[in-house]
Order: C-alpha cells, then sequence, then structure tokens
C-alpha cells in the first residue's frame, strides 16, 4: 500500500468521528497546558507555594491517566463498528492497528504542540495572576521552563502508548462480529442487585456518621479519607444498583410509565443503566469535589486576615520556653520583659495592647471527669479517642484578673475552666499524675485565642496557685523520655510602626533577647520573636496557593464532569437513533420525541446534582473542623461559601443539560431526517 493511506484512514476517521473527537483532542490540549503551568509555577516561586504546586501536579497527572482512558474509551467503543468492516473488506488487525496507530500519533503531536504552545503563551499571565493572589513581587520577564517541557512530554508520551496498547488490546481479541456489534453489546435487561444497592447505601450512611460524629481537628484529619473512601464506593454501589432498581419500578407504575414522553424513555434507560450508573457516579463525585475544593479554599482566602490575626495576638509577640516554674525563672523573664522594653525606647515607641502571661500546657484524654495523661493509653485506631484529646493550658488567676480587670477569687482546690471547642459538662475535673479541680465557674473567652496555635481543642484552667497546680504533672514524660509538661511566657504588644520600621524593630528586639544575660543562664529552652507584618506574606503565600490550585483543579474537574456528561449523551443519542426512528415510523411525533427525551435526561442528569448536594451537606462538619487546622473558625462565611458555590454550579449544569439535551436530540431526530 503507499505511503500515507495509513495516516490519511486515521485522518479520514478523526473527520467524519470530529463530534467525538474534537471534545476529547480539546481535553488532551488543555491537560498537557495545565500541567505545563503548574509546572512552570512550582519552578518559579518559593518554598511554601512549591509544594502545593508539586502536589497539585501530581493530582493533575494521575487525573490525566484515569480520564484520558475513560474518555477514550467512548473513541474506541464508536470506532470499532468501523474497523470490524475494514476486517470484512479484508484489512488484517495488523493494517487496523497500523491506523489506530496513525490515530494516537496525530492525536499526541496536536495535543503536545498545541498545549505546549498554548502554556507557554499564558504562563507569564498564570504567573501574574498566582503574583496577585499570593500578594507578592510582579516580574515581567518571560521565560520557559525547559525541565516543565520536558516533564510534559513524558508524562504524556507515556499516557498515549498505553492508550494504544488499550486499544489494540480490544481490537485483537475481538471477534469481526464482536466489533460490528460493540454499539449494542450489553443489550440485556440488567438485574436489579438489592445487595449492591444495600451495602451502597450502608457504605454512604456510615460516611455520613463519621462526618456528624467528628468533634475536633484531629478526628477529622483521621476520619476524612476513611469517609471519603466510604462515599465514594457507596455512590458508585447505590448508583448502579439503584438505577437500575429505580427504572424498574417506574416501569412498573402504570400511571408514570404507559405515557408517550415517559414508555420510550424508560425502555432505553433500563437497558444501559448498568453503565450509566457508573458514569452518573463519576460526575456526582466530580461535582462534589468541585463544590468542596472552590468553598474551602475561598473561604479560607477571604478569612486570611483573621487568621493571622488569630496566629499573631498582637504586631509583635515574643514567646519564651522554659524548663521549670520557679522564683529564678521568673525573674528571668522580667529581665527580657525590660531588655523588649529598652528596644522599645529605642524606636521612640511605648508597647500598646500588651499581652503578659505565663502559662503551663500539657495534654491529655479526657475519660468522663479524669484526665488520662499517659499517651500509651490512647488507641490510636480509634477515632472516638482522638476525639476527647485535649490540650490544657494552667494560668495563674493573678494574670487572668490582670488581663481581664477582673477580681475574681479561687480557692486551692478550684478552677475556673474556659473553653470554647470542647463542651465539658462535669462538675469536677482530675489529672490521673496530677491533682482535683472543684470547677468554680466557666467562660468561653480565653485571653487569646491558643486554637490558633494547635490542632487539638484547648480547655484553660484558672487557678489560683500556679506551682501546686502542676504538682504530678511536672513528673510527666513522652515515649521519647522528654518533658511532656511545657512552661511558656508571651509578651505581645502593638507599636503603631509602618511595616519596614517593624521588621527593623523585630530584627533588633531578636538580637537584644538572644543574646541577653538570662537567655545566656540557659534556662530558657528559646526564645521567639514574630511580627504580624512579617509573617503577612508567608500567610497570603499559604492561603493564595491553595486558592490558586484550588481554583486550577476545580476547572479541570468541572471541565472532566461537562466531558463525561456530554459523551455520556452523545453516546446514548448514537445507540437511541434507531429506537426513535422506529417511533417516528409507527406515528410519534417530533413534539413527543421532545417530550421523551426531557423525561430520559431530567430522570438521571439531575440526579448526581442532588446526591452532591446531600454528599456536600453531610460532609460540612467534617469540612469545618479539617480548616480549623488552617484557623479557619468562621463556619458561617464556609456555610455561605457552600451554599453560593452550589447555586452557581447548579446553575451551570442547567446550562450544560440544555446544551446535551440539543445535541442528543439533534443525533436522534435531525440525523434520521438527513
Amino acid at each position: 500500500m503507499k505511503t500515507g493511506f495509513y495516516p490519511k484512514l486515521a485522518l479520514d476517521g478523526i473527520r467524519k468521528n470530529k463530534q467525538m473527537y474534537f471534545p476529547y483532542i480539546l481535553t488532551c490540549v488543555m491537560m498537557a497546558m495545565v500541567y505545563y503551568i503548574i509546572l512552570f509555577l512550582s519552578e518559579i516561586r518559593g518554598e511554601t507555594t512549591k509544594m502545593f504546586l508539586d502536589f497539585g501536579g501530581w493530582v493533575i497527572a494521575v487525573f490525566s491517566v484515569i480520564f484520558l482512558f475513560y474518555t477514550n474509551s467512548f473513541l474506541i467503543r464508536r470506532r470499532k463498528k468501523e474497523f470490524g468492516l475494514y476486517h470484512i473488506l479484508g484489512m488484517g488487525k495488523r493494517h487496523i492497528s497500523l491506523i489506530l496507530l496513525c490515530e494516537c500519533l496525530i492525536i499526541y503531536v496536536i495535543s503536545i504542540v498545541v498545549g505546549l504552545i498554548a502554556g507557554i503563551a499564558l504562563s507569564k499571565m498564570a504567573d501574574l495572576v498566582f503574583v496577585n493572589v499570593i500578594g507578592g513581587q510582579v516580574s515581567y520577564e518571560f521565560s520557559v521552563s525547559f525541565g516543565a517541557v520536558v516533564q510534559t512530554i513524558v508524562l504524556f508520551s507515556v499516557i498515549f502508548i498505553l492508550l494504544f496498547l488499550n486499544g489494540l488490546r480490544q481490537i485483537h481479541f475481538s471477534r469481526t462480529i464482536t466489533l460490528l456489534q460493540s454499539e449494542a453489546v450489553g443489550e440485556k435487561p440488567p438485574k436489579a442487585n438489592w445487595f449492591l444497592g444495600i451495602l451502597g447505601l450502608v457504605c454512604i450512611v456510615a460516611g455520613y456518621v463519621i462526618s456528624l460524629s467528628i468533634e475536633n481537628p484531629v478526628s477529622a484529619i483521621m476520619g476524612f479519607f476513611i469517609a471519603v473512601l466510604l462515599v465514594i464506593i457507596g455512590t458508585y454501589f447505590t448508583l448502579i444498583a439503584g438505577s437500575v432498581l429505580c427504572c424498574k419500578l417506574l416501569q412498573k407504575s402504570k400511571k408514570y410509565y404507559y405515557k408517550a414522553n415517559h414508555f420510550v424513555s424508560v425502555s432505553s434507560m433500563i437497558y444501559r443503566m448498568k453503565r450509566n450508573g457508573a458514569g452518573l457516579a463519576s460526575i456526582c463525585i466530580l461535582a462534589t469535589m468541585v463544590l468542596v475544593i472552590i468553598s474551602s479554599t475561598v473561604s479560607l482566602y477571604v478569612e486570611g486576615e483573621d487568621s493571622i490575626r488569630n496566629h499573631y495576638p498582637r504586631e509583635i509577640n515574643v514567646n519564651f520556653q522554659y524548663n521549670t516554674f520557679s522564683e529564678g525563672t521568673m525573674e528571668d523573664i522580667k529581665t527580657l520583659s525590660k531588655d523588649i522594653r529598652s528596644v522599645c525606647d529605642k524606636y521612640d515607641v511605648s508597647p500598646s495592647n500588651v499581652i503578659e502571661y505565663s502559662q503551663a500546657r500539657v495534654t491529655g484524654m479526657i475519660q468522663n471527669d479524669t484526665v488520662e495523661t499517659d499517651i500509651t493509653e490512647v488507641d490510636e485506631f480509634s477515632l472516638s479517642a482522638y476525639s476527647n484529646v485535649v490540650q490544657f493550658s494552667f494560668v495563674s488567676l493573678e494574670d487572668y484578673n490582670r488581663m481581664r480587670g477582673t477580681d475574681f477569687q479561687l480557692s486551692d482546690d478550684e478552677v475556673l475552666l474556659i473553653s470554647n471547642r470542647y463542651d465539658y459538662s462535669e462538675d469536677s475535673i482530675s489529672f490521673n499524675s496530677g491533682k482535683t479541680f472543684k470547677i468554680a465557674a466557666r467562660s468561653e473567652k480565653m485571653i487569646i485565642d491558643e486554637n490558633s496555635e494547635t490542632v487539638l481543642p484547648v480547655i484553660c484552667c484558672v487557678t489560683a496557685d500556679l506551682p501546686s497546680a502542676l504538682k504530678g504533672l511536672d513528673k510527666l514524660t513522652d515515649y521519647t523520655g522528654g518533658q511532656m509538661l511545657q512552661y511558656n511566657a508571651h509578651y505581645y504588644f502593638d507599636t503603631g510602626l509602618s511595616k519596614t520600621k517593624q521588621e527593623n524593630f523585630l530584627d533588633d528586639l531578636t538580637e537584644t533577647i538572644s543574646s541577653g544575660e538570662s537567655y545566656d543562664k540557659h534556662r530558657f529552652e528559646a526564645v521567639t520573636a514574630a511580627s504580624r507584618e512579617s509573617n503577612r506574606d508567608g500567610f497570603y503565600q499559604l492561603y493564595g496557593s491553595m486558592l490558586y490550585l484550588g481554583v486550577i483543579l476545580s476547572l479541570v474537574f468541572l471541565m472532566a464532569a461537562v466531558l463525561m456528561i456530554y459523551y455520556k449523551q452523545i453516546s446514548e443519542g448514537y445507540e437511541d437513533q434507531k429506537r426513535f426512528a422506529i417511533m417516528q415510523k409507527i406515528g410519534m411525533t417530533k413534539r413527543e420525541i421532545r417530550k421523551s427525551i426531557n423525561s430520559q435526561l431530567l430522570t438521571v442528569f439531575f440526579l448526581p446534582l442532588v446526591l452532591a448536594g446531600l454528599h456536600l451537606a453531610f460532609a460540612f462538619p467534617i469540612i469545618s473542623q479539617l480548616l480549623m487546622t488552617f484557623n479557619l473558625v468562621n463556619n458561617m462565611l464556609l456555610l455561605v461559601n457552600v451554599i453560593i458555590c452550589f447555586i452557581v454550579f447548579a446553575l451551570f449544569y442547567a446550562v450544560i443539560y440544555k446544551m446535551t439535551s440539543n445535541a442528543y436530540y439533534r443525533i436522534v431526530v435531525v440525523q434520521q431526517e438527513s
């Protein structure tokens, strides 16, 4: 045969099936473009952003493999009949394989060339948007990452080799009659699998229960992936088995089934619901992922300023960490406080809004009214155990009254209990290695938001005699033999200085306190000073990177969901052509066909959206707890963002429904007329 014969056949096949191939090629181009841009940004940005962007690169790579295999299966299914005809006309499977190879090469070259050109062209714009989001320094210098180019070429080379081998396998191991009847495969009524459906519902309910039972961020971290896995498995099982059962129930309903606009739709759906259910489950999972990612990252970014203020209560924040609570240590703290004031005098500022107090911290597990401080007693595989792990903070009554401007009185065996993320309702609290205290009063407002420093819930115990209250607890050791009880002193204040002067002030302060006489005595394990302004950029780099990556991944997943819906409608349209042709011949009008199509699409099309909304609603508790690890405590903001994202997504979903239903209608009706 002439050179170029097989490439010509491959091009003709792509051209004649452009309705299927164009979205597929566009997807390959988009995946290559996004992958290059993510790698490009990862190379030119700092370590904080690089971590998230590298993670995003891996997600895009893995998702590209899975999703391109999924979409390619529609193309192979559509082309099998054509390949069967080639075989009947005398073309061997080796020659058909050459056509398939040419198709893969053509699509690969288009995807890589166009994808990389688009990625390189748009990389600078993507960088400028990224810099604007994280508040970084803008650079207008254009550059190309050759490392990212090579990685993109390697990834998509591997993907297309695997796609070719998969297509080769399907053609090589299929008989000619199987290829010719490929579009009619599976045309027998499936059985409703009650066991699979019930198992799916059990998995979904179990995932929901885990989410609703989560009470703190530690449990959320432990339980999130288990809950997600259960819901994903349950969604697939339920929609695969439940969709078949739903169609059978509709078929048994005489009032519903024996109507012109329902009869054809239910009859055609019931034959392909096993495959249809898997597609609907995939769309549902992708929709849920988009909603969770975008609502979470937007909430974190919007709440960024409050998170910074929670983490850094004042403009300048100095923390002392020491080994023992003694008079000598207290004298050293006073000496360091004088050193801080000397730096303030140098800059002619007077510390304002001062927060100054000492505390001791220990972690324990609450069991009724007793706190278990032996960490070996915590079952590392039990979520319920971690839900009761709390960090206890001991503060002196003197410091509390000074900070709050109160004159509260306590006896030695009493505490004022402050908690805002753990509901402790007992009348007393007993530490198994320490003392037992009566709870004289309760409050929800801490001196500062200590929850911003740990993922654990914090309970603050205000006590009249701090050294006495810590007896026994100061002997506790961890797995490594280190002391579990941590002593800290804090000195936070505002200066009113500009950002630049604050940074200079912080440099002088760090040098002063690290070279002071008290620090040299080694009573302190560490003395750290931090400025809110100097750390602001780091916070926005973190939250901005998460938002940027969240938007990118959401767009990729959204594109995948749209393409899955499109291929589902197109493939089913070609499958239903003959059915609707027969119905037209026996008198079914175009209006009745349109009603039947709407009935069919509405019956299943909005099911993933409804189920995604249900998943999102039950996932809210565990998502809100997870986001507390990033200092997001404004659940109302998260709730509003979730609702807005769902409404916007639902409107977009309705537009996609309208577009794909029109494409389906044109295939089953308009093409019949032509």
